[in-house]
């Protein structure tokens, strides 16, 4: 799971700058990664971007997660977890 988050972080910190520059990182890495892909099934395979936005929407839900493990005990909702 710590690699998951520090490969999410590296992206996203990729991502900051380019989006100043007129060649972003991001998408060589994309245009690289489908190189390798038949046209035919390019469509299939989602991009390392949306890959990479996907692992942020995942540690966002983890973060949420971590919040409602602490007030689902004390509003009542749902009992404490040992």
């Amino acid at each position: 799971m710590a690699a998951v988050l520090a490969l999410a972080a590296g992206a996203t910190a990729l991502a900051a700058p380019a989006a100043s520059a007129a060649i972003s990182p991001t998408d060589t890495i994309d245009s690289l990664a489908a190189s390798s892909i038949p046209e035919e099934h390019r469509a299939e395979v989602p991009s390392v971007t949306s890959q990479l936005n996907g692992l942020n929407d995942l540690y966002q839900l983890q973060q949420l997660h971590q919040l409602t493990d602490l007030a689902a005990p004390v509003t009542g909702v749902l009992p404490a977890v040992q």
